[in-house]
């Protein structure tokens, strides 16, 4: 059994070099240094010119909370449709209600059906859920394809009981996707769950935390591949 490597990157060089290191999907966004915000036009245009991978893109209007305006609403929803139109594979976004205890059912429904027929990923704005199974429940009635998650720690590492659990719970219906400082000296810590099928990293170059590291990408993707 091997295992999806996801790299998310916020530059074309960082792209490059994920896609040279074995990644098999990238999550392309802004400002990594802010968890990452919607990226621009051009960064879309030249990454889907050039790499050769599935490109998912992130859409999230600024940082701070997950709690979003109507205006807000309306430019996120605009951003789905020109990602889409660019040649994304998939949306990455999501909304909590006020208070950011749980999900915004209303505003990610409409984001979910913006992005159809394309997969949508809720981002890691689950981690700050307060009843995560629940939560699990509504984002697989709204059609929710994938959750990025840590398992609600900050390290997917510390956190392999929770992930466990939330697989087990929608098996079938939504992949989890573990996320939460994965590199290469944990990764095969984390991919013993058997149930869990999809990773995710930064993969951050040492002392460069603006570049992919493509040696680190391809450390990863031979622990999965090997998997």
């Amino acid at each position: 059994m091997s295992g999806l490597l996801e790299i998310c990157c916020d530059g074309l060089s960082s792209a490059l070099a994920a896609e040279a290191g074995g990644a098999h999907r990238l999550e392309l966004c802004a400002c990594l240094e802010c968890d990452g915000l919607t990226p621009s036009a051009g960064l879309l245009t030249r990454v889907l010119a050039r790499v050769h991978i599935p490109v998912f893109s992130m859409v999230r209007p600024r940082p701070g909370d997950f709690i979003y305006s109507e205006t807000e609403i309306e430019v996120m929803l605009a951003d789905i449709a020109d990602a889409k139109a660019r040649g994304v594979l998939g949306i990455v976004g999501g909304a909590l209600a006020e208070g950011s205890s749980r999900i915004d059912r209303n505003t990610t429904a409409a984001l979910v059906e913006a992005a159809l027929p394309l997969p949508f990923t809720f981002h890691r704005a689950f981690d700050l859920v307060t009843e995560p199974a629940q939560a699990l429940e509504e984002l697989a009635d709204l059609g929710v394809a994938r959750i990025l998650t840590s398992g609600g720690g900050t390290r997917a590492i510390d956190s392999l009981e929770a992930l466990r659990r939330y697989q087990d719970q929608v098996a079938g219906r939504i992949i989890i996707v573990a996320c939460g400082k994965i590199r290469a000296a944990n990764l095969a810590a984390v991919a013993v769950l058997e149930s869990l099928a999809e990773f995710h990293s930064a993969a951050r170059t040492p002392n460069r935390p603006d570049t992919v590291d493509q040696t680190e990408v391809a450390a990863m993707a031979e622990i999965l591949d090997g998997r």
